[in-house]
């Protein structure tokens, strides 16, 4: 009985079948953990901010994954997580049908109201 025995160094990439280096980070693993979506929210906003992506087993795991990777510096003060499966969005070609009822209501614009003196950030 012989074995083959290929020891990979660190920086060291397989062989793909056309040669070049295989650096993809898919797993043959069935169990892939899901993606999560991450929202930071910074110490000076008021709104979360989309700051990346990161795999994780549940969303405790992804909170303690995304404080790791996208707070290092303390700039956050709360983190969103959410399963990428269940963003949905828009398609980009639609939306000029999309966007089309609310462009005849003038009235959702601020044009026709006069703001007293006193209001200065609007």
């Amino acid at each position: 009985m012989s074995f083959l025995i290929h020891k990979l160094y660190y920086g060291d990439y397989g062989e793909s079948k056309n040669g070049a280096a295989d650096i993809s980070t898919q797993q043959t693993n069935k169990a892939e953990w899901p993606l999560w979506e991450v929202f930071i929210r910074s110490k000076q906003g008021l709104d979360h901010k989309h700051v990346g992506s990161l795999h994780a087993s549940d969303a405790a795991m992804a909170i303690e994954n995304a404080r790791d990777v996208y707070t290092r510096r303390m700039e956050g003060v709360s983190i969103w997580v959410v399963e990428s499966k269940h963003i949905h969005a828009s398609n980009p070609d639609e939306a000029e049908a999309l966007y089309d009822p609310a462009n005849d209501k003038a009235y959702r614009h601020p044009t026709f109201y006069d703001l007293p003196d006193e209001v200065k950030y609007m």
